[in-house]
Order: C-alpha cells, then structure tokens, then sequence
C-alpha cells in the first residue's frame, strides 16, 4: 500500500490524502495504523485539536497516525470505514482526493465546520 496514496495540500482543509493509482470500488484505499489505541480518560486528555484525530470503531479509539489522519470529510464521500481501513464506494482515479463521511466514524459528540464543498454538504459535521 505505500505509495498508493499522497499527503498534499487539500482544497477542503489543510493537508489531505490523494489517490497515487486507480482504486477499484470495494478495494481497501488505506489500512489504519492501531498502534495508538487510547482509553477513554486518554481521550478526555487530549487538546481539541487532537480530538479531531480519534476515530471510534467497535469500542476502540483510534489516534489516527499519517496518512490517514489526512482524510478529509465530504458529505459525498468516496470512501466508507470499516474494520479499521479506509474502503472505496465507487472507484477513485488517480489525483482524486481521499475522503470518508466523519459521522460514520469519527470520535462522539463532535460538531465541526464542513467545508467539503459537496452539493449534498450538510454545513456541520456531527459525530
């Protein structure tokens, strides 16, 4: 997998993670790196900077490490979360963005800005 996607500056937010090849619909676009899982009092911890980092999956909180920190939200997203990975909905072309649907997976009880651009944005972000 390495090599198969960029970090570089995003349009959506900062920096964001780019399709380096073609991904087929289904096929697994990043692998998540678990080795910073945290508890809960970790999480509480955190400044809100970080918090933005934590993915919640089957009971765990997940650090999210580069790149998939990365990943951006778009309300049209072209990736979904599952089992840990970052999974294509439909196929990706090369230099497209990598993005996921924050409210499918990120961390409880936050409410951000959306600047996916999308036309089906929501405006908010609400985890």
């Amino acid at each position: 997998m390495a090599g198969d996607v960029i970090v570089k500056k995003s349009k959506i937010h900062g920096l964001g993670v780019f399709a380096n090849r073609d991904f087929k619909k289904g096929e697994i676009v990043l692998k998540w790196d678990l080795s910073h899982e945290l508890s809960t009092e970790e999480v509480k911890e955190l400044d809100e900077e970080e918090k933005k980092h934590i993915s919640y999956q089957k009971g765990k909180y997940i650090l999210m490490q580069p790149p998939e920190r990365y990943v951006n939200h778009s309300c049209d997203a072209n990736t979904f979360t599952g089992n840990f990975c970052d999974v294509a909905k439909r196929d990706v072309r090369k230099g497209e963005e990598i993005t996921t649907n924050y409210t499918e997976g990120g961390s409880p009880g936050q409410n951000i800005k959306c600047n996916c651009g999308s036309k089906k944005c929501k405006g908010i972000i609400k985890t």
